[in-house]
């Protein structure tokens, strides 16, 4: 059913700082930095191959989403509830359109169709705010 794990959605109640973080501690590099809508998301590439981790600042909660590709969105949600599991809610991602879910045990799952494979052609190199390291104050 799944096309592969695409993106790890990481809630953040301080982007910039986690930012930091993840290029100055682990070696990341920041893809983009996206400051829109009220709320910030990067993506930091911490490995050549894998999914994407994404840090959001307006995800709720403490837990990640992973979020796998589909080829059709409509036809796996259809299967999905076929199988007993629930769709919590339909969103958007620059990437195309996509539905969450949860397991049993509460963690956080989510499917999306890619249907603008530009976007991250678009997004690489947008840098709304820079990392926030220790002892600097947010700009």
């Amino acid at each position: 059913m799944f096309d592969q794990l695409d993106f790890l959605y990481v809630p953040s109640r301080d982007v910039a700082a986690d930012l930091a973080f993840y290029t100055d501690a682990l070696g990341g590099e920041v893809v983009f930095a996206i400051e829109a809508f009220g709320t910030r998301v990067a993506q930091v590439r911490v490995t050549e191959g894998g999914p994407r981790l994404l840090l959001a600042g307006h995800l709720e909660g403490e837990a990640p989403v992973l979020v796998y590709r589909v080829s059709n969105l409509d036809e796996a949600i259809a299967a999905l509830e076929r199988r007993g599991a629930e769709i919590e809610a339909r969103f958007g991602i620059p990437h195309g359109p996509g539905a969450t879910l949860r397991s049993p045990g509460g963690q956080r799952l989510a499917i999306y169709e890619l249907t603008r494979p530009e976007a991250d052609q678009r997004l690489e190199g947008r840098r709304d705010f820079e990392p926030l390291r220790s002892g600097e104050s947010p700009g």
